[in-house]
């Protein structure tokens, strides 16, 4: 039977709502997109919360034109900025005179791992492990059935600030629309575009936005470390805004243009005037007033990981989306020499919407299907899978 559910993405330029179809020969089809524009946030607060109601009601209205479905009911993701992530070490031990892991100890191991976040400001929406650990013995995310005296885990939390809930339930009981439920952005992202096996060693998903850099650190099926860095490429944007003294619609034309490691060309970079004229600038020019924007994002970004406590092998990837410089020419080969580490493009994982832009998006939709599922694949008898059990929500 397929079922439709719809999910709403806050990013920090724009709003994207997805509608998507589960059932039939794919998991997940999207047959309703709507993106609409907007002044996003910063510093954890809405930059026009006045228009925020028009904003999401463009964007449904944009959503259900396309897949003609009514949205009375939708999911809502929590971007990286409004949500803090902790990964907690806790551990039990094995009753019986044969002693087994159950689901029972796995859930008094993480009741214990959230008595440590206690007092807590804010809301649980997430929880998941990164490991655990029977005895001393190796990490595995399937330890149900196995035989010891110790169960080990490190798990991490998604906790969101109640100022973003409160503030996006009430706009959307203004538009009639009930929330299902919050869901963590950057923990979707990651599940979606990471491969498993990268996961397993450690990896970095780094997702440059308008006005904010997301950095994640992923381990098992756990974030264990996210920082959100204020910038982005808007502040790019800017800079060539001031520097070649042009609108900032001709420099987002430049930024989006611009191609990396081409150091000593002379060759001339267009963009369109507003009175339609193509302008050429030179290019060593644009890199002047470009580049060093990106070379200090790209500093706070190996700072992050760096301080992050997280510890990556030579084998653990870092993967680069977002519209920063995802989308640009030799934007990630850039960014890896001044991180000292190879960075990837995320693989693409839709037909429709591939672009780096909408990775947030389609991991948020994707976690909502995966976790309806496992959720209803739960509730009908034994667990199928611990892993896909600990995906689950606490609640809305």
């Amino acid at each position: 039977m397929k079922i439709t559910v719809a999910a709403i993405d806050f990013g920090t330029s724009k709003i994207v709502t997805l509608v998507a179809e589960n059932g039939g020969n794919q998991r997940c089809d999207i047959i309703g997109a709507g993106v609409e524009s907007y002044d996003g946030y910063q510093g954890g607060a809405w930059i026009s919360p006045d228009s925020l109601k028009d904003a999401i009601a463009s964007s449904v209205a944009k959503a259900q034109d396309q897949s003609h479905h009514k949205i009375r009911e939708i999911n809502v993701g929590v971007p990286g900025e409004f949500s803090r992530v902790y990964a907690v070490e806790a551990k039990v031990e094995l009753q019986g005179t044969d002693p087994r892991v159950t689901p029972h100890d796995i859930e008094l191991l993480f009741s214990r791992a959230s008595e440590e976040l206690s007092p807590l400001r804010g809301v649980i929406i997430h929880r998941s492990p990164a490991w655990f650990i029977v005895d001393d013995g190796k990490k595995t995310l399937e330890p149900v059935g196995m035989k010891g005296r110790e169960l080990r885990a490190l798990v991490s939390f998604v906790v969101t600030d109640e100022y973003f809930i409160s503030e996006t339930r009430q706009r959307m009981d203004e538009l009639g629309i009930k929330v299902n439920g919050y869901f963590s952005v950057p923990t979707g992202e990651a599940m979606l575009f990471l491969p498993d096996e990268e996961r397993d060693r450690t990896a970095v998903l780094i997702d440059m936005g308008y006005l904010s850099t997301d950095v994640m650190a992923v381990e098992g099926d756990a974030v264990v470390f996210h920082e959100s860095i204020p910038m982005g490429g808007a502040y790019i944007a800017l800079d060539v805004t001031y520097g070649l003294d042009i609108p900032l619609t001709m420099a987002e034309e430049i930024k989006r243009n611009y191609v990396y490691g081409l150091s000593g060309s002379n060759s001339e970079i267009e963009a369109v005037s507003s009175e339609g004229r193509n302008v050429s600038f030179p290019r060593e020019k644009v890199a002047e007033v470009l580049e060093p924007r990106v070379d200090e994002i790209a500093e706070a970004i190996k700072k992050a990981i760096d301080e992050s406590g997280v510890k990556l092998g030579n084998w653990s990837s870092v993967y680069l989306t977002g519209g920063g410089i995802g989308i640009n020419r030799g934007g990630k080969d850039y960014l890896a020499a001044k991180l000292e580490r190879p960075v990837r493009e995320v693989p693409k994982r839709t037909a429709k919407l591939n672009s780096p832009v909408f990775s947030s998006a389609l991991g948020l939709i994707d976690l909502v299907i995966d976790t309806m599922e496992n959720q209803s694949s739960a509730s009908g008898g034994p667990f199928d899978g611990i892993a896909d059990f600990f995906r689950s929500l606490f609640g809305n």
